[in-house]
């Protein structure tokens, strides 16, 4: 599997830990996930209907070589936060190529499959579909 540098890191990070453990981590995630832009509004970014929560994107690929994401997700909602927030540290700046070649199931070597439902990773899942829509229609 070819994953950016940043995020194999944290599949591998996942990976190290016990199950409990990486609940934690995943938690930990949800807190660092960065605000919004100040010019950046919920409403000009695409909702993520696949996420039980109120989950926004925005993807900036005017510059493929390091492409800018950014995600709106409730602190109510720590496991989707989580997600996203991973999403952003592992994905965020990487070229355009690099985040089209993300296998669409990566989030299945998280480990977190026992520990968190298959409709919350379907979410994350579709958060990367997302994504990689957006990267392609900018392209054109």
């Amino acid at each position: 599997m070819t994953l950016p540098a940043a995020l194999a890191e944290i599949v591998d990070d996942f990976g190290a830990l016990a199950e409990s453990d990486r609940v934690t981590l995943l938690l930990e995630f949800a807190g660092e996930l960065p605000d919004l832009p100040e010019d950046l509004r919920t409403e000009a970014m695409e909702p993520v209907p696949e996420c039980q929560s109120p989950v926004f994107l925005s993807v900036d690929a005017s510059d493929a070589d390091a492409v800018r994401l950014h995600f709106s997700a409730p602190p109510e909602a720590p496991t989707t936060r989580g997600f996203a927030s991973i999403l952003h540290a592992g994905l965020d700046g990487a070229s355009a190529d690099e985040i089209l070649a993300v296998p669409p199931d990566f989030y299945d070597d998280l480990g977190l499959a026992t520990v968190v439902s298959p409709l919350r990773l379907r979410g994350m899942a579709g958060m990367l579909a997302r994504v990689k829509a957006q990267i392609t229609r900018a392209r054109g």
